[in-house]
């Protein structure tokens, strides 16, 4: 494992940052993130931040339009992301997954980094 002496800071900024994109384009975002760094990956989970439209698409049992458009956005927001990882981690991203759920929600982020 690579020792980073400011990993615990380069995670909380990450969390922060994915929380503040997920708010800044959907007007709410994640109540809770926790971002695990370990060598040359990068996994944020974050749990709430379902709008109350998307929430009420699953309770009448259309989950799988929101899980749709929640990919669908994740994905525009591929250059937004792998931007605040590079940045964070003064490494270059070759890989970026993203998945949700919606009960209980949570969301996903998954970056993988060059090897140095």
């Amino acid at each position: 494992m690579e020792a980073r002496p400011d990993a615990g800071g380069i995670r909380n900024n990450i969390s922060r940052g994915l929380v503040a994109l997920h708010k800044e384009m959907y007007g709410i975002g994640p109540t809770e993130a926790k971002t695990y760094y370990d060598d040359d990956l990068i996994v944020c989970v974050m749990r709430g931040g379902f709008s109350r439209a998307e929430e009420n698409l699953r309770l009448a049992g259309r989950g799988d339009a929101v899980t749709d458009q929640r990919a669908q956005w994740q994905e525009m927001m591929r250059s937004s992301f792998v931007e605040l990882i590079e940045k964070e981690t003064s490494r270059k991203v070759i890989g970026f997954m993203s998945g949700n759920q919606q009960n209980p929600d949570m969301i996903a982020e998954v970056f993988v980094l060059e090897t140095r």
